[in-house]
């Protein structure tokens, strides 16, 4: 952190913050004097500080001590912001690991979404020049969550938005696409029907209430793709966000 940056910072908020931290991380209530002693502060600054924090819900006063307060986030059940910061931690992985630009999407009010979307530096996102509600059925992020959908929901979806032909690769054929789609099971791949040079691969994320999917795209650069590989590797972060997700407020989350 250069001398400028650190200029900026707020030591007050700093010290506020490492409380919180503290009772966050005890095992037990802590007494004042014992967070005073942990923090390196006196005990008169430290008393300012819990008591302001108190007053604000991010702590709350035991008979045995201090612990965190009813508006501390992991604590409140509606808070999405939460939900979003695991989500995004959870796509930023995906990202390191397998070097390509992680997507998000989830079905709600009848539409295909995505939700979120992860940039790997050494493979950009694909350009979204066509929306994902209108071609979720050339996309393996969208034909993941088509294939979650009862024979019902599926129908009335590509009634509304009727596939059409994006590139030579891209099955138009309603018939032929929900065959297709019928047929699947696991990770979903699409090899260039949505952009010439891209393959993206997606799997499932099922939560209780959420039809979502996880996918990455992949630059076809004419090497060997270890396509079993990245499957295995989204399977086990859709599981994590499929935690995440389920445990989450009923909120539709936007990027």
């Amino acid at each position: 952190m250069t001398h400028e940056h650190h200029q900026t910072l707020i030591s007050s908020v700093q010290r506020a913050l490492m409380l919180v931290d503290i009772v966050a991380n005890a095992s037990r209530p802590l007494p004042v004097k014992a967070i005073a002693q942990a923090s390196g502060l006196s005990l008169g600054t430290a008393y300012n500080i819990t008591r302001t924090l108190i007053h604000e819900g991010y702590l709350a006063a035991e008979p045995d001590g201090l612990v965190l307060g009813f508006q501390f986030p992991g604590l409140r059940s509606d808070n999405v912001g939460v939900v979003v910061a695991r989500v995004r931690q959870t796509l930023h992985s995906v990202t390191e690991q397998l070097g390509a630009t992680a997507y998000l999407s989830r079905f709600d009010d009848g539409e295909v979404h995505i939700i979120d979307i992860v940039d790997a530096v050494t493979s950009p996102r694909v350009d979204l020049w066509v929306g994902i509600i209108d071609s979720a059925h050339a996309t393996a992020l969208g034909k993941q969550i088509l294939a979650q959908l009862s024979p019902p929901q599926r129908s009335d979806y590509l009634s509304r938005h009727p596939p059409v032909e994006l590139t030579q690769h891209t099955i138009s054929d309603r018939c032929a696409l929900l065959n297709h789609l019928e047929h699947s099971s696991g990770a979903i791949i699409d090899q260039q029907e949505y952009a010439i040079g891209y393959t993206c691969v997606a799997v499932p994320v099922r939560a209780p209430g959420v039809i979502a999917s996880l996918a990455v795209s992949l630059l076809i650069d004419g090497h060997d793709t270890d396509l079993d590989g990245i499957t295995r590797r989204l399977r086990s972060s859709a599981g994590t966000l499929a935690l995440q997700l389920g445990a989450g407020p009923d909120e539709q989350f936007t990027i």
